[in-house]
């Protein structure tokens, strides 16, 4: 639940408070939510009607619903005081008081609330009328329960999703730009109020603000889903129809197809030049927008190389790899190389400094935009293979690790496919992730270890094909 604006944590209503200041508690947060919508009460009439809120000259008609629905919320009032007069210092009643009452604060927020955009919109002679035939009316005991932070929650396996995951490396950024994952359940959006605001500016039925960056970046730090908007997304200035599926797949998108506002590269020339290499959350992926190569140069070599190729892959299980996800930093190339052999893969990645799903879109493929600390929005056991790439490394921490591997372990169907691509860490920390994959029970089909030889640090390359085990 949201908490209503200018209240502080429940925390300030502890078991032991004496009655009386509950009493002025309650009397303060009614008369604030009184006194925010006072401007209203000098034009508003209040009808018994049953119709939708209308307007006509001088008077303001809100519906039936709405003025039982604040009758019901003044019951609740009454209902709450006389438990309260009645109740002593170690009862229950004072411990339960502080959840009702901000329930009855919320609620009367949102009719303020309402009422705010009423009257903005009627006062402005615009044809844009706002209803205030909104429910205000009690939630089920478990959204109560449940309050405002994570504090409401029971489940220590919950505080433990929802807790900031650092890096393996305190202090030190991931190609995400980030210093820890926040796991997302919507509840970080209460701490970035003044960007979810942001976020929400917007005229409705007007265009939508180019602020795909604020997104992002509510995204990336644990807001998600995001609030849906009413306005239109606006089209690239010279935009023109994308290639045909038999020439999309490996053809440079034309420029004119992708906005470039928020990217340091302004044309796809830029994208694929050496001046890119080093930008944060792109260097990773300096060489996918070259769509030249028509596939993955992979040593043949064991001992050297960390890869295996696709089709020593797809050999593993003969017409049975049909849909898949790829989770890496990508502009789709792994998902174009599956789709020449007839496997549907969705390409899940953000726009980490360049337009990452733009391309993988204009190549005919199907992106995926979501963070690493969001649930898949996949049904359980519907996939057939998981892919991911120079993505789960060394910068990530056992706890993040496992509710990733967890989540794709719920998605894969029985028999399906885990491919971990060139996994790397610390040499002396191999073990010690080693161990995690271990605790699914997969399978080995395909295994590899090797050293990482592209830096001077002690690091080490993983790869493994993993096959998800029958559980009853």
């Amino acid at each position: 639940m949201q908490k209503p604006s200018g209240l502080k944590s429940r925390k300030c209503l502890p078991a032991g408070l004496p009655v009386m200041l509950c009493l002025c508690v309650l009397g303060s947060i009614l008369t604030a939510a009184i006194l925010s919508s006072n401007i209203f009460y000098s034009e508003l009439l209040f009808r018994s009607t049953t119709s939708v809120a209308s307007v006509s000259r001088g008077q303001l008609v809100l519906p039936h619903s709405l003025l039982n629905q604040i009758a019901d919320l003044q019951s609740q009032v009454g209902v709450l005081l006389e438990q309260l007069h009645g109740a002593s210092a170690e009862s229950k009643a004072l411990t339960t008081f502080a959840d009702q009452l901000l329930h009855i604060a919320t609620s009367l927020d949102k009719f303020a609330e309402a009422l705010s955009d009423f009257y903005d919109s009627n006062s402005s002679g615009t044809n844009e009328v706002s209803t205030v035939d909104e429910d205000f009316s009690d939630p089920d005991e478990s959204e109560i329960n449940q309050g405002s932070d994570t504090h409401s929650f029971n489940s220590g396996e919950l505080h433990n999703y929802t807790a900031l995951k650092p890096n393996r490396l305190i202090g030190k950024k991931n190609f995400l730009g980030v210093e820890a994952i926040s796991p997302s359940v919507g509840l970080l959006c209460a701490n970035m109020a003044s960007n979810v605001d942001r976020f929400m500016g917007y005229k409705i039925y007007r265009m939508c603000p180019d602020d795909w960056d604020i997104a992002q970046k509510l995204m990336i730090s644990g807001c998600d889903p995001l609030p849906r908007r009413r306005c239109f997304s606006k089209t690239p200035p010279r935009y023109s129809e994308p290639l045909p599926i038999n020439s999309s797949l490996w053809s440079q998108p034309a420029d004119t197809n992708i906005m470039w506002s928020h990217y340091k590269c302004k044309d796809y020339s830029c994208l694929v030049s050496n001046g890119t290499i080093g930008e944060r959350g792109f260097f990773k992926c300096s060489n996918c927008f070259d769509l030249s190569k028509r596939g993955w140069e992979i040593p043949t070599n064991e001992s050297t190389s960390a890869e295996f190729t696709i089709d020593e892959v797809l050999r593993l299980k003969p017409g049975e790899i049909r849909i898949g996800l790829d989770f890496s930093p990508t502009t789709g190339t792994f998902a174009a190389l599956m789709k020449e052999r007839n496997v549907t893969i969705a390409s899940a990645t953000l726009n980490l400094g360049a337009p990452f799903n733009e391309v993988i879109a204009l190549r005919g493929l199907l992106p995926l935009y979501l963070s690493i600390g969001s649930r898949l929005p996949f049904f359980d056991n519907t996939l057939d293979i998981v892919h991911s790439t120079l993505f789960l490394d060394g910068w990530m921490g056992l706890d993040l690790l496992q509710f990733v591997l967890h989540d794709w372990d719920r998605v894969l169907r029985p028999k399906g496919l885990l491919w971990v691509d060139r996994f790397f860490c610390k040499r002396d920390e191999l073990k010690m992730y080693l161990d995690e994959f271990s605790r699914l029970h997969y399978k080995k089909l395909l295994w590899r270890v090797v050293p990482k030889t592209d830096k001077l640090e002690d690091e080490s390359f993983f790869s493994a094909v993993l096959e998800k085990p029958l559980r009853s």
